[in-house]
């Protein structure tokens, strides 16, 4: 029983460190494409706008397994 509660503790804090991490990065997602509208520029040396469109557009060439994919991958951030 005790060895289920570390266990237990251990899950929560994983999970509230990767909530917290998605959370944070969701955040700086939207910033980095604003900053690179308005700047023309890079930010952290990424094209955010490229790497977005060649993920939408491996997700459109994929075909029915792609979708099931970004259905997969959207319903992560979706609250509950």
């Amino acid at each position: 029983l005790k060895q289920t509660k570390k266990m237990e503790t251990v899950f929560n804090y994983l999970n509230g460190f990767f909530s917290g991490l998605a959370g944070v990065l969701m955040t700086v997602l939207p910033l980095t494409i604003l900053w690179e509208v308005l700047t023309g520029g890079m930010l952290f040396g990424m094209d955010v706008i490229a790497n977005l469109t060649a993920l939408v557009n491996e997700f459109g060439t994929g075909g029915f397994a792609g979708l099931v994919v970004l259905v997969l991958i959207a319903s992560f951030f979706v609250k509950k």
